[in-house]
């Protein structure tokens, strides 16, 4: 009967490993990937998992201080076009905003 509650339990966690080793994949897509994913994800599950960690982990990104600004390109406010960062480096100071400042 032990062997039998062993066997459940060491299964029970490693199906909680792969389970771990999924979201923290997700974490690491994009943003629109990643919601996609919690969209399907029943609540309680998220509940069992150390979330906050592995976010931090996963979106930690390889940029220091002093590293130039990956390239990318945004539309502008007016969306008369797009800007891209690249353009910009050496002409003049680039301000980032994330977030809602209202």
């Amino acid at each position: 009967m032990k062997r039998w509650g062993l066997r459940i339990g060491l299964a029970i966690l490693a199906i909680y490993v792969v389970f771990l080793g999924v979201m923290y994949a997700a974490m690491t897509k994009s943003p629109m990937d990643f919601s996609r994913f919690m969209m399907v994800l029943p609540m309680p599950l998220m509940y069992a998992t150390p979330f906050p960690p592995m976010w931090a982990k996963a979106r930690a990104g390889t940029v220091k201080p002093g590293d130039l600004a990956p390239d990318f390109t945004l539309e502008r406010q007016d969306h008369q076009g797009r800007v891209r960062l690249s353009e910009l480096r050496g002409s003049r100071p680039v301000v980032l905003v994330f977030g809602s400042y209202t």
